[in-house]
């Protein structure tokens, strides 16, 4: 009889029971906080976008100085 050594076995937690219309794609009870992720993906790039515009035009042109 051989002996594990990767001492892994075991670690992960467990896995949740699904109901059957949770595993058909329905949203889980209690989990949904009744935001869309298409609008909170265009938020963040909307957000993203505007950093970039603040920062190139606050960076000063290093090559002018010639």
């Amino acid at each position: 009889m051989s002996k594990r050594r990767n001492g892994m076995l075991g670690v992960g937690g467990q896995r949740n029971n699904l109901s059957r219309s949770e595993l058909r794609g329905g949203r889980p009870q209690g989990s949904g906080n009744g935001t869309d992720p298409a609008a909170e993906k265009k938020e963040l790039l909307r957000k993203m976008r505007e950093r970039s515009q603040r920062r190139a035009t606050s960076e000063p042109d290093s090559g002018s100085e010639e």
